[in-house]
């Protein structure tokens, strides 16, 4: 049998330090102990006493920071596909990730899917071509989600898929149906107050190329808007595909609707803000500004704009903080390549911002961006 000559206690004290992934992370015991999968009493030994040798700082009362670089034996190769650069959401992810891996020495390599499902198939063959280490991959056409996520399995490459779920792949983005039940019941309690809970039609404005977990939004805003205006449930519906939520096809789509219709109260549920913004131009256009009520998604910068106009019909929209994107996707993407131990979905945080508490939740915008007055 051969004789193993490790300490178990140094193994320990090292699994401990490189549970911190930089030097300006804080982690609490907790976080040590999900980390290295040591009991919770070994790693708060472990942690006392490399405070008490110099190797990590004491934070606030839980919390602990490393004093040493982590070492890499490599810089990592990471691989990026965007959805498009027509999306102001896409834009700050893609902005936000570059900065991440700047900041963390990851070389990036950044290609553009465009809604395309040639495209998503030729980067991903591309990114294997290139020997990238790990692929974070944010493209919508659920037709080939499985046959990318076969390419990178052969391959041996891990993949992140950002918004839209592929087999396999570990999931990050936000949670589609509870973002999208959120914006339904605002609606829906808007309808109350304002039309005395009274409607026409309910127009969903979706992505079918995304298959059904980015319209889970527009589900969860069916499901939000019966769960306080039980009466919905009896509103005909009608439902568009954006064609990836692009501003331009929706508008040709909502004016189009709205030269076959005149004299309706109309609830819209848009997947993002760029389709809900051209719902209401499409209304606005039309004279018919007054008989709109339209929720979005993202919260975007032009969404914030509209939302800070007097009377305007753009009544909400979800904020999932896309300029957090890019930290968290490089935190999760070393977690995978220095093997630890990571959960099959991450969700990102969403909030509902409306023309009340816009203001306080985006308080520098006006700073920002002096138009958005």
């Amino acid at each position: 049998m051969k004789r193993s000559y490790t300490i178990q206690s140094v193994r320990r004290a090292a699994a401990v330090i490189k549970a911190f992934s930089s030097q300006s992370e804080v982690l609490e015991l907790r976080a040590v102990v999900d980390r290295t999968r040591l009991n919770k009493g070994t790693a708060f030994r472990m942690l006392e006493t490399l405070v008490e040798v110099g190797f990590l700082d004491r934070v606030g009362k839980q919390g602990y920071r490393s004093r040493l670089q982590p070492v890499r034996a490599r810089h990592f190769r990471i691989g990026y596909a965007s959805q498009s650069n027509l999306l102001p959401f896409t834009g700050i992810v893609t902005d936000s990730l570059m900065s991440a891996a700047s900041e963390a020495e990851v070389d990036l390599v950044v290609l553009t899917n465009k809604f395309s499902s040639r495209l998503a198939l030729e980067n991903a063959e591309r990114f294997i071509k290139e020997k990238v280490d790990l692929v974070i991959d944010s493209q919508i056409n659920y037709d080939v989600a499985a046959q990318i996520s076969a390419q990178f399995s052969d391959a041996g490459i891990p993949f992140i898929a950002v918004d839209i779920p592929h087999p396999g792949a570990i999931y990050f983005g936000a949670d589609n149906y509870k973002a999208g039940r959120l914006a339904g019941r605002h609606l829906a309690r808007w309808a109350i107050k304002h039309w005395n809970a009274t409607a026409d039609l309910i127009m969903y404005l979706g992505v079918d190329a995304a298959g059904p977990m980015l319209n889970s939004r527009l589900t969860g805003m069916r499901d939000g808007l019966s769960e306080i205006l039980p009466e919905s449930k009896h509103i005909p519906i009608c439902h568009y595909d954006t064609k990836g939520g692009q501003f331009d096809a929706t508008l040709d789509l909502v004016r189009k609707h709205l030269r076959r219709r005149s004299g309706q109260r109309v609830l819209v549920g848009a997947v993002n803000d760029s389709a809900a913004l051209a719902a209401l131009q499409a209304f606005r256009e039309a004279g018919r500004e007054r008989e709109c009520g339209v929720v979005g998604q993202d919260a975007s910068i032009e969404a914030r704009r509209e939302m800070r106009r007097p009377s305007t019909r753009l009544i909400a929209s979800v904020a999932y903080f896309p300029e957090n994107y890019g930290p968290q996707l490089i935190k999760l993407a070393l977690e995978i390549l220095e093997k630890k131990r990571v959960p099959p979905a991450v969700f990102m945080e969403h909030e509902i911002v409306t023309p009340e508490n816009v203001n306080k939740i985006y308080p520098n915008d006006l700073w920002m961006h002096p138009a958005a007055g």
